[in-house]
């Protein structure tokens, strides 16, 4: 936006507003000064900063500022746009934050308007050829007939327009901005919800980042059942919000009661609407809402520290938060990617062939059809044989009506006795959810959601028991053999404890949890074209427990030539396994400094793990003092290989392959930080650990420093610092916090060396010992495209290389609080229109000092530098 104007001037005041004692010496000019006055109070407001009386005029380059200079109003230009419109903006903040505008549909061409109030008592903005081109009484149910009227700004952000002689009682205002909002929600902002009117789509989007007049979507309440918020993108709902349950919106997912603000349906007006409205929790809070140009619900909430907005919601955020994208009867899953959408029970793919290559708007037809209806009169009474399957933890369908029922029994009886029902829920604070039509827009959630009642045929009900039976009997079954396999041992735990001693001798140091190494079967012939592993499965994690002879025989026993690299986990080795499939094997050295706890760790984390940016492990081994990681192949290694070590493999790298690198990696972090069941850190992210498949796509490794966070938790501290050099924060290198902004540092820093093919230790300078030293430098200069990589700089996109080299800057900011999180990174890497906030000057090096350390090294590695050196722990002087 460019500067916004001065508050309004209050000369007129000076002049001709205050009085002062009679001077005999000036009596004759006194008719002049009069005179003068006169004139000048039609022009300047002398009723205070905040208003706008009758007869005086606001002109451009003036602003009204709300009594507590919370908002400022006046003529502004958005972005890099020339026209001017009146808006209304937060006055003390440098970002544009503009939360309303009036002519967004006729901006003026020039600085020659003004705003005033016109003959009729209605605000009119005037272009300089004296011609209206907008007016409060355009956009009002009735038009003012009040010849006198004076304007007010609120510290609500609000402009109301009260008659004269009542200023001081809101209902007898004759117009109200909030009342006819543009693309933002504020507090106390009330939203109607009428039943008769229908939907209220009482926010419209603007068309771009510097264009405020309207856009594709807008935003609105649709009472219909319960009300709950709709984004439209034309008249196509794009987005919901879920049912309104008395307290929360039931499909935000997480959503409290007390979800970061008041949010409530309020009291009934004079025409049957109740409203929407909310209150921050803590008051002092910026906090607003508003539909963003590109469609997204935002909630917005203003970090004075980092100088900026920070999005703390933001939907649509995956595919399954888009309306219905998988068709009606349809359940979209987000953790089951890439095969998000599977069909609710007793229904099948309407196009089956569709539905198999990933096109799911087709939807799911039933596979038997209801019963209900076909049947006698006596049959019908009691629901023709349908029933009802239950499916839990769902974002309830959309288009649900309300129907009479005292409790949950009820509410099923009523569905089973009325065949136009296809589906209920029951709610206590609501009542009975009943669906008559399609079950459209159903999600599930990890956590939260409610129980869905879908109606199915009898047919169903009956192969659904008869399934449930043979579980229940086959469970029976195997807990009576266990029950019994445990008494045999303890009967003759003497006798096996000797025969094992005698066949195997003693064993010692092996893993607590389980030993395979005398009970390995050979792979069946089914799978050994897929894996050489044992027939069953251990207890633990959900990963097939490979065969340490298949192992070694896949690796030509360990040899040398099959050997990838050495870390300091261990030994990795390339093998290939009887099916043809190619497998890399990380082999735990006795030597290593990582042991047995970090082999758990990556086991468990990385085994409930599922993206297509992290690497796939496909299983593990142990035979007494071996432990072995089974991974996919990386053909292409890692990144390490091509920025720093290979110079042949380094011209291969474009500027495309490293733009998607780069978002790659960021996408694999924010499924860690948010997305994935585990809210994980990975602590030590850097080139080495971004393995490359065949086609260039990067895959985060490595998970043995990682750690778990809790659902609340965001900083934990340590006393054993674990990494690498050049890629670990501050606050983590010395005094041991971590948290998601010590991997968003880290990113930063691999982010910087992507664009420039340069080591941030390594790199040396006249000027500075790192790399994050010289790209602020060059960036503080103006010269940052000196950083970028000699063998991209003549074909790469400049302005898309700035912009990553911006956000780098910005996630190694000093202080974790001034870092983006990774949605806002991927927000700003790949929305041109984003506007990036100013890094400050990064003051942190990373040098040597009194670490103990393991090295990972390549023996192909001509070079090794220190940020190959993995922290174990840091040691005092």
């Amino acid at each position: 936006m460019t500067k916004m104007p001065k508050p309004l001037s209050h000369s007129g005041r000076a002049m001709g507003c205050s009085s002062s004692p009679h001077n005999p010496s000036s009596s004759s000019h006194l008719s002049f000064f009069l005179l003068l006055f006169m004139s000048l109070s039609l022009f300047c407001p002398c009723n205070g900063q905040n208003s706008l009386s009758q007869g005086q005029v606001l002109r451009d380059g003036e602003t009204l500022v709300s009594s507590m200079g919370t908002f400022e109003l006046g003529f502004f230009s958005p972005g890099n746009s020339t026209l001017r419109f009146v808006g209304i903006w937060y006055r003390d903040i440098s970002v544009e934050s503009v939360v309303w505008v009036a002519n967004r549909e006729n901006p003026l061409s020039d600085k020659n308007g003004v705003l005033t109030i016109g003959s009729n008592g209605s605000l009119v903005i005037l272009d300089g050829s004296n011609s209206s081109v907008w007016s409060s009484s355009n956009s009002s149910s009735s038009s003012s007939q009040f010849t006198n009227s004076t304007a007010i700004l609120m510290d609500t952000g609000n402009l109301i327009l009260y008659p004269t002689e009542d200023t001081n009682d809101s209902s007898g205002s004759l117009w109200q901005s909030l009342q006819h909002p543009t693309d933002t929600y504020l507090p106390s902002m009330r939203v109607r919800v009428n039943s008769a009117m229908g939907e209220n789509r009482a926010f419209t989007s603007w068309k771009s980042d510097s264009d405020p007049s309207r856009g594709n979507y807008s935003m609105g309440v649709d009472p219909r059942g319960t009300p709950q918020i709709v984004i439209w993108e034309g008249s196509i709902r794009r987005w919901r919000s879920g049912h309104w349950n008395g307290l929360i919106f039931l499909g935000v997912p997480n959503m409290t009661a007390n979800y970061l603000y008041g949010f409530r349906l309020s009291s009934v007006e004079s025409d049957g609407s109740t409203y929407f409205t909310y209150t921050p929790l803590n008051t002092s809070d910026l906090l607003r809402f508003r539909i963003s140009w590109e469609g997204r619900e935002e909630m917005l909430r203003w970090d004075a520290t980092g100088n900026e907005w920070t999005i703390l919601q933001s939907e649509p955020v995956n595919e399954c938060e888009k309306y219905n994208w998988c068709g009606d009867f349809g359940i979209c899953n987000i953790k089951k990617s890439p095969n998000i959408c599977s069909c609710m029970d007793g229904f099948t793919p309407k196009y089956a062939e569709e539905w198999k290559k990933g096109n799911w708007t087709g939807g799911c037809v039933r596979k038997t059809e209801l019963g209900c209806g076909k049947n006698t009169s006596s049959s019908l009474e009691e629901g023709g044989g349908d029933g009802f399957l239950e499916i839990e933890g769902v974002k309830l369908p959309d288009f649900a009506d309300i129907g009479s029922a005292k409790n949950a029994n009820d509410c099923e009886a009523n569905c089973l006795n009325n065949c136009s029902c296809y589906a209920f829920s029951y709610l206590s604070t609501v009542g009975c959810f009943v669906w008559s039509g399609d079950l459209i827009d159903v999600q599930h959630f990890e956590s939260g959601g409610r129980t869905l009642f879908v109606r199915v045929a009898g047919s169903e009900l009956a192969s659904r028991k008869i399934s449930t039976i043979l579980i229940i009997v086959l469970v029976v079954i195997g807990s009576f053999l266990f029950c019994v396999s445990l008494w045999l041992l303890w009967r003759f735990k003497e006798d096996v404890k000797a025969c094992s001693i005698l066949c195997c001798g003693s064993r010692k140091n092996e893993l607590p949890l389980f030993d395979i190494s005398n009970s390995i079967t050979e792979p069946s012939s089914e799978l050994s074209g897929q894996y050489d592993l044992e027939a069953k499965q251990v207890n633990g994690p959900d990963l097939p427990l490979f065969n340490f002879n298949a192992v070694a025989t896949a690796t030509n026993n360990f040899s040398e030539q099959n050997k990838l690299g050495q870390g300091g986990f261990g030994p990795v080795y390339k093998g290939k396994l009887p099916g043809g499939q190619e497998i890399a094997v990380k082999r735990l050295s006795r030597k290593s400094g990582q042991g047995l706890e970090e082999f758990k760790n990556e086991l468990v984390l990385i085994a409930k793990l599922q993206h297509r940016n992290l690497v796939r492990l496909l299983g593990y081994c142990i035979k007494g003092e071996e432990k072995m990681l089974i991974y996919e192949y990386m053909p292409n290694r890692s990144l390490d290989k091509f920025l720093f070590t290979d110079q042949s493999k380094q011209n291969q790298l474009d500027w495309r392959k490293r733009f998607q690198i780069i978002e790659g990696v960021a996408r694999g972090l924010l499924y860690l930080h948010r997305d994935s069941r585990l809210r994980i850190i990975h602590r030590d992210l850097k080139a080495s650990n971004i393995l490359l498949d065949e086609e260039m796509n990067p895959k985060i490794s490595d998970f043995g420093m990682a750690r778990i966070f809790g659902g609340n938790q965001d900083e934990a501290n340590t006393t054993r610092v674990v990494g690498t050099y050049g890629y670990m924060s501050p606050e983590y290198a010395m005094e041991g916090l971590f948290s998601i902004k010590s991997d968003v540092y880290s990113f930063g820093v691999l982010l910087l060396e992507i664009v420039s093919g340069r080591r941030n230790i390594g790199f040396r300078s006249p000027e500075q010992s790192n790399l994050i030293g010289q790209a602020w430098q060059l960036w503080n200069e103006g010269k940052v495209m000196e950083l970028v990589d000699p063998s991209i700089a003549s074909s790469c996109l400049r302005d898309e290389v700035k912009r990553c080299i911006h956000v780098g800057m910005l996630c190694v900011q000093d202080s974790a609080a001034q870092r983006p999180t990774m949605s806002s990174v991927i927000l700003l890497l790949e929305s041109e229109a984003a506007s990036l906030p100013l890094p400050r000057q990064p003051t942190f090096t990373s040098k040597r000092s009194d670490i103990d350390s393991d090295h990972y090294f390549d023996e192909n590695d001509v070079n090794v530098s220190l940020n190959n050196a993995s922290i174990t722990r840091v040691v005092g002087r």
